[in-house]
């Protein structure tokens, strides 16, 4: 048994940390443009808070960013993002994923 059973507890050990690391939520920053009042990210919110998937948004108007943090093991596609945005009357200028929501 000697060799053969310490490389299948690191393989065991690496593939339970691999598991672990993608079910961690995942966080977006969306830059979108025209964002301008509160109404505008009462707007913009509910457009995005209803994808499939969307655990929390925060929204800096005065940065003109929306931050997106999705619920384990979901991920948000920026053509949903970006059709979102657009039905509620802006434009998206960047999406980039920030990786693990703290």
């Amino acid at each position: 048994m000697g060799k053969g059973l310490p490389t299948v507890i690191l393989g065991l050990a690496l593939l339970f940390a691999s598991i672990a690391a993608q079910a961690k939520p995942l966080t977006y920053e969306l830059a979108v443009d025209g964002l301008a009042c509160p109404f505008c990210a009462y707007g913009i919110e509910k457009k995005l808070g209803a994808i499939s998937g969307v655990k929390q948004l925060t929204v800096d108007i005065a940065r003109g960013v929306v931050r997106v943090v999705m619920a384990e093991g979901a991920r948000l596609k920026e053509r949903s993002a970006r059709k979102a945005v657009e039905a509620a009357g802006f434009s998206l200028s960047r999406f980039r994923q920030l990786g693990d929501s703290k």
